[in-house]
């Protein structure tokens, strides 16, 4: 049994309570509970069990077959760094609710852990029977740049084929995701520089949502060479903020310190810049 750690909610609601509602009747109650435990990092064995139980929950579903608990559940438990989720969040891959299966496939990314590649892959292809697509237009049949996003940083080159052929999907944030999946999986660096350049050029899209979406992608790859455009990017600066900091941890994992490389004091003061 995990210690209750002494944070509060508005001094409303502790450790000990989250997980009692998580175990409740209230659905209400039941979903906030495990979106708090997430966001609270809530780590102990109590609220492990509880979340992973929650992932089978059949009573909070909405009326076009959604399971809120479920989702709540499974991004929760990508935010706890426990491997015993790994096995459950795979058969959620499974799950009928196309929101349940992105909210896994994000999670096993978050976990790191190669074993969900072969399930990953699977639903990448449509292996997996039963699942519904997405209920709202371009109703997708799976969450292809979740998916895709995992298995990039899985490091799943064997599944370089698949991905490839999402580069020219109908929708753009699928051929981000594709490119910045390829850019961390191809080994040649000269090849790897062309999908970083596709995610560059992206970020002069009309759609402000797109850019967001880039600029994320720019940020988890950390491609160095985006680092002035990312800081010319009509977007809000926060998130600029975010993607420069992705590039310049992935700079410095890469240099001895104290030294600093070019790139680094760069990236630094395009951050200056921008506060």
């Amino acid at each position: 049994m995990g210690e209750p750690f002494d944070i509060q909610d508005d001094g409303q609601l502790t450790i000990e309570t989250a997980i009692a509602n998580l175990q409740g009747k209230d659905l209400g109650l039941r979903v906030y509970a495990a979106w708090w435990l997430g966001r609270f990092r809530v780590n102990t064995d109590d609220a492990i069990q509880g979340l992973i139980a929650a992932l089978w929950d059949d009573d909070d579903r909405t009326d076009a077959g959604g399971y809120p608990l479920r989702r709540n559940a499974a991004r929760a438990l990508g935010k706890l760094e426990r491997q015993e989720a790994v096995s459950h969040l795979i058969q959620a891959l499974t799950c009928t609710d196309f929101y349940v299966r992105e909210a896994a496939a994000k999670a096993l990314e978050q976990l790191g852990n190669p074993a969900a590649i072969p399930d990953l892959l699977a639903l990448l292809r449509g292996q997996i029977p039963g699942t519904l697509p997405a209920p709202e237009p371009p109703q997708l049949t799976q969450p292809f740049d979740a998916i895709i996003e995992a298995l990039g940083t899985l490091n799943a080159r064997e599944t370089m084929p698949d991905i490839t052929t999402f580069l020219a999907h109908d929708v753009p944030r699928i051929q981000y995701a594709a490119a910045r999946a390829l850019y961390q999986l191809t080994p040649e660096p000269e090849k790897a520089q062309a999908y970083g350049d596709r995610l560059i050029a992206a970020l002069s899209n009309e759609d402000l949502q797109l850019r967001r979406a880039v600029l994320a992608d720019l940020g988890a790859i950390g491609y160095l060479a985006a680092a002035e455009p990312i800081s010319e990017t009509l977007a809000e600066n926060s998130l600029k903020l975010i993607a420069l900091k992705g590039l310049l941890e992935k700079e410095l994992t890469q240099i001895t310190a104290p030294n600093l490389s070019a790139g680094a004091k760069q990236v630094m003061v395009l951050m200056d810049n921008l506060l």
